[in-house]
């Protein structure tokens, strides 16, 4: 019997919403492509097939083809979500944009269709409380670039139904992306309230001459990011005590306490701070170098998928054969 492939609609196809095309059609769904900037549409399924290849070589996409073969064009946003069961919305960072958008899915698109924003700022209530399917209803914030770091954080307002998250949830992680819930809203959501924290005192060590703007960026490539690429920090806590995470409290916060009471503050993110900041990088953002880092930043990223990847296949591995 023929497999039943499952449709989702892509709604605004720029970076963040061609990387969601690839992730869905690796995974068997049937995706429609729609944006109305027409050029972008209409170069979005080569650039995707490019992308799927790409993720080929490290052994993330079986069939980059198979998977092309697989996105489709609608010209209106109404024909892309006319059949779909999923809508991934990724519009502007404007709330009138997000209101508009979802008033447009919540009438089109089939009335059992999860309707999930990629919006990394702002809150699900700010733009659907007053439609009539707002329990359906979410964010869905990946990290860019969502092809290669898999988590996504799920955030629905006050009147977003449970069983809207838990499908979510499922849906993500069929598709091989790492789903968090975030258990109401919160400005900033989890991922970019713990970057911005590491940001600001980044920005405060390297505006009051702490360190070089170079060596600070070395401080976590080289130091803590290694530890966090497989371990988050209750984690890598519990394993820097010889008692776990409640010997750690009991002899580190101490220190962490000095810490907090003194910690950055938004003056860090003005003049003069952020003009000492930006004169102690040594590179100048050309678009030459800022595509050269990009690329070299997702074979990076790639490469550490296939790696994780293949460290959790393996560690599987060992586990069922324990139990045989």
């Amino acid at each position: 019997m023929k497999k039943q492939h499952r449709n989702v609609a892509i709604v605004g196809v720029g970076l963040i919403g061609r990387a969601w095309a690839a992730i869905f059609a690796r995974a068997g769904w049937n995706v429609v492509l729609t944006d109305p900037h027409e050029p972008t549409l209409k170069a979005a399924p080569g650039l995707i097939r490019d992308e799927l290849h790409a993720l080929a070589h490290y052994g993330l996409a079986d069939d980059p083809d198979g998977a092309a073969a697989r996105l489709s064009i609608a010209a209106s946003l109404e024909d892309a979500v006319r059949d779909v069961e999923f809508v991934q919305e990724n519009g502007p960072e404007l709330v009138e944009e997000k209101r508009s958008i979802f008033a447009q899915l919540d009438q089109h698109a089939p009335p059992d269709a999860l309707l999930v924003s990629s919006t990394s700022a702002i809150a699900a209530s700010r733009f659907t409380e007053m439609l009539p399917g707002r329990t359906r209803c979410l964010v869905g914030h990946p990290v860019n670039p969502p092809h290669l770091v898999p988590l996504v954080e799920l955030c629905g307002a006050p009147w977003t139904a449970p069983e809207t998250i838990d499908r979510a949830r499922n849906i993500y992680r069929e598709i091989g992306q790492v789903p968090v819930t975030i258990n109401r809203e919160i400005n900033g959501f989890v991922l970019n309230r713990l970057q911005g924290a590491l940001l600001a005192e980044a920005f405060r060590l390297v505006g009051e001459g702490y360190i070089s703007a170079e060596d600070l960026d070395h401080t976590v490539k080289d130091g803590l990011g290694l530890r966090w690429s497989f371990l988050g920090p209750f984690e890598t806590i519990e394993l820097n005590a010889p008692g776990g995470i409640p010997d750690y409290c009991a002899r580190y916060t101490g220190f962490y306490k000095e810490l907090a009471s003194a910690s950055a503050g938004p003056e860090v993110y003005q003049s003069p701070n952020v003009d000492r900041v930006i004169a102690a990088w040594p590179h100048q953002p050309t678009p030459e170098r800022i595509a050269a880092l990009t690329q070299r930043r997702n074979q990076r990223l790639a490469a550490l998928a296939a790696h994780k990847a293949a460290q959790t296949d393996e560690a599987s591995t060992r586990q069922k054969e324990s139990k045989a």
